[in-house]
């Protein structure tokens, strides 16, 4: 059992799930009202800042795809820096922070100074917007598995490159990433390991919020589309079968209201009836 000391603070690491306020997490949310400083990156819903305390310090470190405000083993630095004045550290990561959220390296680096601190799971990206795009992940007829891929880049630490000859053979549901610039590699690789041309893909900008788009195509026109489109990140790719199934299980961009301003004229507490 690890021996932490007393005088250091908390590090809670929370995924703030995917973007929509309402899917973060009961304790997430409970953290948050707890916190001295929040470290939060790019893709977090800055509309959670309303369940802090008006006395917490906000401090953002970016991340977004393709530039970084404060390199990793900075924003580990950071942490164990304000924990160690015995403060309450919120770490608010966009989906979960153990997906491809670096949640890992920042937990060993907490280890590492005898830094006490707790997991909060956020709703994952690929499920999430998956879930509002209408496009099911598995489905009985067409994908038994799934395969989630960071698109951002094809190598990491430890040179981990992504294995194009083994992806492209599997039969199931492929989600990539972080992927929007990406996105001619990707398909250039799955066709080059003969992936079918005619496989189904769906690119989703900015998922579960009001700014959500989802453009639909094949291996073979969806470059393109995305070219025309001047899709940009954040986007989430899923290839496969279950993106025809779209059409029958849309719902929220179908919404009556989707896509709309209004302007609420009351306080932001009383707001959230209306909001929901």
């Amino acid at each position: 059992m690890a021996k932490f000391n007393p005088q250091n603070g908390h590090v809670i690491l929370i995924g703030a799930g995917p973007g929509d306020v309402g899917l973060l997490t009961l304790k997430g949310k409970d953290w948050l009202s707890r916190a001295d400083v929040i470290i939060y990156d790019h893709l977090v819903n800055t509309n959670m800042m309303r369940f802090a305390t008006d006395s917490a310090e906000l401090i953002y470190v970016g991340k977004k795809e393709g530039h970084a405000i404060l390199e990793q083993d900075e924003i580990n630095n950071l942490l164990v820096k304000n924990a160690r004045t015995g403060k309450v550290v919120v770490r608010l990561k966009g989906g979960d922070p153990f997906i491809f959220g670096r949640g890992g390296e920042e937990a060993q680096a907490l280890k590492e100074a005898n830094i006490r601190f707790t997991i909060v799971p956020g709703i994952p990206s690929p499920i999430g917007v998956s879930a509002y795009a209408g496009i099911p992940l598995t489905h009985r007829d067409h994908a038994s598995t799934v395969s989630i891929i960071t698109g951002s880049n094809e190598s990491g630490q430890n040179n981990l490159k992504i294995d194009w000859e083994k992806i492209a053979a599997r039969s199931g549901t492929l989600v990539f990433l972080m992927g929007a610039r990406k996105l001619p590699r990707i398909v250039e690789q799955l066709i080059k390991f003969n992936k079918s041309q005619n496989t189904p893909v769906a690119v989703i900008q900015w998922g579960t919020t009001s700014r959500q788009r989802t453009w639909t195509g094949t291996l073979a026109t969806i470059v393109d589309i995305a070219m025309k489109e001047k899709i940009k990140p954040p986007t989430l790719t899923i290839v496969g079968e279950v993106v025809n199934l779209k059409s029958a299980t849309d719902w929220y961009e179908t919404l009556p209201l989707f896509g709309k301003t209004f302007v609420i004229t009351r306080a932001e507490a009383q707001a959230d009836a209306f909001i929901h």
